[in-house]
């Protein structure tokens, strides 16, 4: 069941550093049936600054980050009581298998590998949008 237009808005932290990826992914998620607020941190640090004092509704994480790696956000994140709930999406242009394997045994709630085509990418991150916040119900 999808979310009433009238529910509050779900707030989102997109961790990003490329700046095409971050404008695709807006672009997708702040569509005219999505309301949600997107904060944008643009390496693993902002990230985790951030985490300090807000708990967002849902998590979007690229792996491969600026000053503190992706690998180590999530990590943070399923290490504090306070976030752990917190559904997150690795959302990266990783393939290896290792990245797949560490994200999951961190309890990452989905890996979605970017892909290189603007269009593609637009679509996957509009079937997270829709999954993630109109159809699950978020803690």
């Amino acid at each position: 069941m999808s979310r009433p237009p009238h529910s509050a808005p779900i707030e989102v932290l997109l961790v990003e550093d490329d700046p095409n990826d971050v404008e695709l992914t807006l672009h997708a998620l702040q569509g005219d049936k999505l309301r949600n607020d997107v904060h944008i941190a643009r390496d693993g640090a902002e990230a985790l600054d951030f985490l300090e004092r807000h708990a967002p509704d849902l998590v979007l994480l690229d792996l491969n980050l600026p000053k503190v790696d992706g690998r180590d956000v999530l990590e943070r994140i399923r290490n504090d009581e306070r976030l752990r709930h917190i559904p997150v999406i690795v959302v990266t242009s990783s393939q290896a298998e290792e990245d797949v394997a560490k994200s999951c045994r961190l309890n990452a709630n989905a890996y979605v590998t970017k892909p290189i085509d603007p269009a593609v990418f637009l679509k996957a991150v509009n079937a997270i949008g829709a999954f993630w916040l109109e159809i699950v119900k978020l803690p």
